[in-house]
């Protein structure tokens, strides 16, 4: 089963500190591992101290508040930019999923300028897993999967998508408990 452009939900018994209550959009799944972003976290920074450390000027306060999201342990100092598809960087795939991808700083410009795409998703970092890692995950129950929505990706807020998504799947996250067996 190829999981690339699904969302990955953690289930109650995932309590990594990264993972914990997540929602991940897979940019990638094949026999040689996975990987994808953490699309619900918070890093505790704004996009205007990114603007700053790379010396991009900005005048929109607004957008400059924008909370920058912890893709991940891995390359934490790697910018990724999820938006819609029409504009091209000089780093960015397009997926057929309705999402492309960004990495450049070309991307961060053109925010900063206003000619970028509205509906987009600055992180920093990504997840990964090795060969067969995340189908032993998801055979042990820590994550649930659904096909991801570029809507429901963009259209949602961060700390509602977990639920968002679970529901989606007819799942109350709510009522899941971090216990297993019986009495």
């Amino acid at each position: 089963m190829n999981l690339t452009h699904h969302f990955l939900v953690s289930m109650p018994i995932v309590t990594d500190d990264y993972f914990s209550r997540s929602v991940i959009y897979l940019i990638e799944h094949n026999e040689e591992g996975a990987w994808g972003v953490v699309v619900n976290k918070p890093i505790g920074l704004k996009l205007g101290d990114i603007f700053d450390q790379l010396d991009i000027e900005f005048s929109d306060d607004a957008l400059g508040n924008t909370e920058v999201l912890r893709g991940g342990p891995v390359d934490e100092q790697q910018g990724i930019v999820l938006h819609r598809p029409g504009h091209n960087f000089d780093a960015t795939k397009n997926f057929s999923s309705g999402v492309s991808m960004s990495s450049s700083k070309d991307v961060l410009e053109a925010l900063a300028t206003g000619n970028a795409p509205d509906d987009c998703r600055v992180f920093l970092g990504h997840a990964g897993w090795e060969a067969g890692q995340l189908e032993s995950e998801i055979a042990d129950n820590a994550w649930l999967t659904d096909p991801a929505s570029a809507d429901q990706l963009f259209d949602t807020d961060p700390d509602e998508l977990r639920n968002a998504v679970a529901a989606n799947i007819g799942v109350n996250l709510n009522l899941l408990s971090t216990q297993t067996g019986h009495a």
